[in-house]
């Protein structure tokens, strides 16, 4: 089917889109996986660590990764096939996507200190994972995202951590002493300044993009696809043709 112009430039950002989505989505739910089946092995002090937190957040990630990947599989064929059907699983998929980050945000805006303590709790107990561990690569990881999201460092401030100094923020000598520990930084965090709402509408803006990108793939779709052409033999046009009655 041929697309008209605006409906092939919303083709190539679709795909694009959906190509850098369905990555994110992977690492996100590989991160999630690696992270869980970690925290289920034993470590050097055979103790049990998997909070509730811990347990929440990291199946949050693991559901939020493998829908990622899913809407960007739908997304990708409808864009690339020019689907409508496929188009229209990607646009109730994410809508639903859409509707759970209004949800998760405002209810991390209206609940603030509870969120905080949650990730609190969370970055606390893979921090105890980590040690428990020996220096576990997938928690590496995790400290690594807490640390750089929240500008701290371990349990006692980058100045005296003893154990996860490799995974704290690059400072100099002197800044190393005004980076604070992370529990605290985490749990009285305002979740309303302008950074994460930045982030917070900066993300629900592009997927309403993308939404209505495949909304206007899907109008052209349907525009290029006029009536069914009807192949006449000129037997069958000459039938058609009423023959004029000679006038005697």
């Amino acid at each position: 089917m041929a697309l008209d112009g605006c409906s092939q430039l919303c083709k190539c950002i679709l795909i694009l889109v959906n190509i850098v989505l369905g990555l994110i989505g992977f690492a996100i739910m590989a991160l999630g996986m690696w992270v869980r089946f970690s925290a289920q092995t034993r470590g050097i002090f055979n103790v049990d660590l998997n909070t509730t937190s811990f347990v929440i957040v990291v199946t949050l990630l693991i559901v939020l990764g493998a829908l990622m990947m899913v809407i960007s599989a739908f997304g990708n064929y409808g864009a690339c096939n020019e689907s409508k059907g496929a188009l229209t699983v990607f646009v109730m998929l994410l809508s639903f996507l859409l509707t759970f980050a209004i949800a998760a945000g405002t209810l991390a805006i209206v609940k603030s200190e509870e969120v905080g303590k949650l990730l609190s709790d969370a970055y606390t107990t893979t921090y105890l994972q980590y040690v428990d561990k020996g220096g576990d690569p997938s928690m590496a990881i995790m400290l690594e995202f807490f640390h750089n999201m929240f500008d701290c460092c371990g349990i006692f401030g980058k100045a005296v951590e003893p154990i996860v100094r490799e995974t704290c923020p690059k400072k100099g000598f002197l800044e190393s002493f005004t980076v604070p520990a992370c529990p605290k930084v985490i749990a009285s965090k305002d979740y309303r300044s302008p950074a994460f709402m930045g982030g917070f509408f900066g993300m629900l803006a592009l997927m309403l993009f993308a939404l209505v990108c495949s909304c206007v793939i899907r109008k052209g779709i349907s525009s290029s696809s006029g009536p069914p052409y009807i192949l006449m033999s000129s037997t069958t046009f000459q039938q058609e043709i009423p023959h004029a009655q000679p006038n005697y």
